[in-house]
């Protein structure tokens, strides 16, 4: 008799456990305009650190997946490179409108801010929109909140290279984590913008509570073999933890 229960509440915590498994959306629709090559590597990436930590995990470039019902399924939805157009109706748009308002959890990774550059809705609820960047160049990264679960890894000041990203309609909720020292930046047009709206620094991370779900993103992340930097995708998975409140 006490067998059969042990083998009844076994049951009972495996199937709990995989009915409380969190489930992640890699998402990278590209509409028209560039489209990064580090695409699959930052799947790659994310599917594997979905793995080792428990989550499951679904990646897709098709819009239709934005509907209601199907989010519903997921936990946190990742913009890994996405650009341009990430939806091709309004209906889609409400999808994820509605997502966000349930408390649903983003991140958005790079070019991530690049997308839905008509729709000023994603733009606040990302955290800015892209403008443009310089050449990728090495350069200083100041680490504002050394206590986040995305920074508290990093070195600082964090010596990194990349395409540093300049972003305008800024939301004032976000909590900068991350901030380009761009007095080591080589950029022509720098003067124009960011001029110095932020003196010698310009946020490229940040994170923040909107309409009722919780976001992150990062600016970094060009390069494809990133995608298998132990120090970036430490940076990530803080910022999907965090997201999912999880730290």
């Amino acid at each position: 008799m006490k067998s059969l229960v042990l083998i009844f509440i076994s049951i009972a915590l495996v199937f709990n456990e995989a009915k409380a498994q969190k489930k992640i959306l890699i998402y990278t629709k590209n509409g028209k305009g560039f489209v990064h090559d580090n695409i699959s590597a930052s799947v790659a990436a994310l599917t594997k650190l979905c793995d080792a930590n428990g989550y499951a995990s679904q990646s897709t470039d098709d819009p239709s997946i934005f509907t209601t019902e199907q989010l519903k399924k997921f936990s946190c939805i990742i913009f890994a490179n996405s650009n341009n157009e990430a939806f091709t109706s309004e209906e889609q748009r409400q999808a994820f409108v509605d997502y966000t308002h349930r408390g649903g959890s983003f991140v958005g990774i790079h070019s991530a801010s690049g997308s839905e550059r008509q729709w000023p809705w994603f733009w606040a609820m990302l955290g800015g929109k892209f403008v443009r960047h310089p050449k990728l160049q090495k350069f200083n990264i100041k680490v504002i909140d050394g206590n986040h679960p995305a920074t508290k890894s990093l070195s600082n000041p964090w010596s990194w290279e990349d395409e540093c990203y300049f972003i305008n309609n800024l939301n004032p909720d976000i909590h900068v984590l991350l901030a380009a020292d761009l007095t080591g930046i080589q950029d022509e047009e720098k003067k124009v913008y960011p001029g110095t709206t932020f003196g010698d620094f310009f946020p490229i991370a940040w994170c923040h509570e909107f309409e009722g779900g919780r976001q992150f993103y990062t600016s970094l992340g060009h390069k494809t073999e990133y995608y298998q930097d132990p120090m970036f995708l430490q940076h990530l998975l803080g910022g999907i933890k965090w997201a999912l409140k999880e730290n």
